[in-house]
């Protein structure tokens, strides 16, 4: 089986989780300036086998666009250009920076690493990837 690539997409920082193999178990993998992105996964792909990308959708309780709603389409249109045989597939990440932040204060994370938002957008990325694999 190939791995399940998800992102946690922004306008500075992007958050990027991976699944084992087998796609039994969430990773985070690293955050990475947004402008780098394309390059970065073109060289993750040459190295692993991707079957799906999952990028987090941001909406509003009312299911309404928020601001970083048309950076993201416009992601998803960049992905679909550079890696057109990979399915792209959004998912719901109202709350996932909300959640990664109280997921870190669960662990015991210090709060020096907890204030540190690139490690916010891996752990919110894997998060929404794990809810993926719980619900599919």
């Amino acid at each position: 089986m190939a791995r399940i690539l998800c992102l946690d997409y922004g306008a500075k920082r992007t958050g990027i989780a991976v699944t084992d193999p087998m796609q039994i178990i969430a990773t985070a993998l690293t955050t990475i300036d947004t402008k780098t992105l394309m390059p970065f996964l073109k060289d993750y792909f040459s190295k692993e086998s991707v079957e799906l990308i999952l990028i987090g959708m941001p909406l509003n309780l009312d299911d309404t666009p928020t601001h970083g709603t048309p950076l993201v389409l416009s992601a998803i249109k960049q992905l679909h250009k550079n890696f057109p045989i990979i399915p792209v597939q959004t998912v719901d990440e109202r709350y996932s920076s909300k959640n990664a932040s109280r997921a870190m204060v669960d662990m015991g994370m210090k709060k020096k690493d907890r204030q540190v938002k690139a490690n916010i957008d891996q752990v919110a990325a894997t998060m929404l990837l794990q809810e993926y694999l719980l619900n599919r």
